[in-house]
């Protein structure tokens, strides 16, 4: 059967996808913590009416500060204290000291956001532009002035063990390891997607939220403070953005370098579209755009040996690498006009008083 060129090909690369699902399934996950964080910041803020692209630029500030913040407790904090290690997940005062930093950063930049958008009813999408773009600058510029010293980081939180017996069980042992077998923030991360599908659709907070950015009108003649609850909801979504950029500097690695958020907050505006603005939605969107990337890395490091593999492995490494942001444009592509955001989504509100 496999002598069939297009039917051998599909089965071996089949056949080379299940021996590695544990591998790239457990790498899926981790690609897709941040993107999956950045598609809940997007919800929270665009299903109260404010559009959040400068997501972006809140995870690299929150990395560049948690980095920063967590390396300067290393050097102010008594070495003892500093060097205390919590048995599960490697947590120190520093981390946590860098991590509580990066929210309030994150949180500062929403508040910006927030402002503009809403009491100076600016242009959301260029309030978000200008964030992206001074982030980018003066993280990257902060970033060369700090390195030059050569700081003592604040290390990174390490991923929770998951015993062998549990990890090997048939079946199910591969999904258990690649959801638990992860950091405290990824697995704060994959919590707070099913909390906040809880509230956004079974609290009274979440139908005010969904009803100031359907008609934000209506929603202040029944009482709601829509400016109020709109100023809340993009605050709450930096503290989240601001998580995935603590995740990519302080959980996924213990560096900074600059840019590397590396267009996943965008990526999880697809994903936010893509989910249609539900938060199981989106993170299962970012996880099929994380897919794409934790399979092209598992050709280019363990690829079959058989014709499947050399194809595979004749493939120019760029293309993988570019496999995620491809599969984004026609995933995303194809559902333009079928996933309809919230209704007053990007529009500025004024109340009839002050009209």
């Amino acid at each position: 059967m496999t002598d069939i060129p297009i039917l051998g090909f599909i089965i071996q690369f089949l056949a080379f996808l299940l021996d590695q699902l544990p591998i790239i399934s457990h790498a899926a996950v981790s690609i897709a913590i941040p993107i999956g964080l950045a598609a809940l910041c997007g919800v929270v803020s665009e299903r109260s009416g404010v559009v959040n692209i400068g997501l972006e630029g809140m995870m690299l500030t929150a990395a560049f500060v948690g980095w920063a913040m967590g390396a300067v407790a290393v050097a102010l904090l008594p070495p003892d204290l500093a060097a205390m290690r919590t048995e599960v997940f490697g947590i120190t005062l520093p981390l946590l000291i860098g991590l509580g930093a990066a929210l309030i950063s994150g949180m500062i930049l929403a508040a910006l956001h927030a402002w503009l958008s809403i009491y100076v009813r600016a242009d959301q999408i260029i309030s978000g532009v200008i964030i992206n773009i001074a982030a980018v600058g003066l993280t990257g510029y902060l970033n060369s002035i700090v390195s030059s010293g050569s700081p003592q980081g604040a290390g990174k939180f390490t991923p929770l063990q998951v015993p062998a017996d549990i990890a090997n069980l048939p079946l199910i042992g591969w999904l258990i390891n690649a959801i638990f077998d992860q950091g405290p923030i990824a697995i704060s991360a994959i919590i707070l997607v099913i909390v906040l599908q809880i509230l956004l659709f079974r609290t009274r907070w979440g139908l005010r939220t969904r009803a100031v950015g359907e008609h934000p009108r209506a929603a202040e003649t029944v009482g709601i403070n829509v400016i109020h609850l709109r100023y809340r909801n993009v605050i709450m979504s930096g503290a989240i953005a601001a998580l995935a950029g603590a995740y990519l500097s302080m959980e996924l690695t213990s560096s900074f370098q600059a840019g590397m958020s590396a267009g996943r907050g965008f990526i999880g505006l697809a994903a936010m579209i893509v989910g249609r603005w539900t938060p199981i939605g989106a993170f299962g969107a970012a996880l099929l755009f994380a897919s794409s990337s934790a399979v092209g890395r598992a050709i280019q490091f363990a690829a079959p040996d058989n014709a499947t593999g050399d194809f595979l492995k004749g493939i120019p490494p760029q293309f993988y690498d570019a496999l995620p942001y491809l599969v984004t444009i026609i995933i995303l592509a194809g559902f333009i006009g079928r996933s309809i955001p919230p209704a007053a989504d990007g529009q500025p509100y004024e109340r009839e008083a002050a009209a």
